[in-house]
């Protein structure tokens, strides 16, 4: 599959001068967007970039993906359920 993304041949000209490998960074990029989306599994997103479990984990790792942890406000309330339960 191709996606294709048309930009002013300036802005282009100016972008493959930073970037000399534009097009994987901007597959990259796209691919790690879907995947904080949801509309890519870890292994799916492994795939499409060719890359192992581990090296995808430390391009997420890179690009600050983290898991889906719970919030501060989350654990607090957790916390606090467990002490009415137990009365403590």
């Amino acid at each position: 599959m191709s996606v294709t993304i048309d930009l002013p041949s300036e802005v282009e000209q100016r972008l493959r001068a930073q970037c000399p490998n534009l097009d994987a960074e901007a597959k990259e990029a796209m691919l790690v967007e879907l995947y904080r989306q949801e509309k890519l599994s870890h292994h799916e997103l492994s795939q499409a970039l060719g890359l192992s479990r581990f090296e995808t984990d430390g391009l997420l790792k890179m690009h600050n993906v983290t898991e889906d942890l719970p919030t501060n406000d989350e654990l607090e309330a957790a916390l606090a359920h467990m002490r009415s339960l137990t009365g403590k």
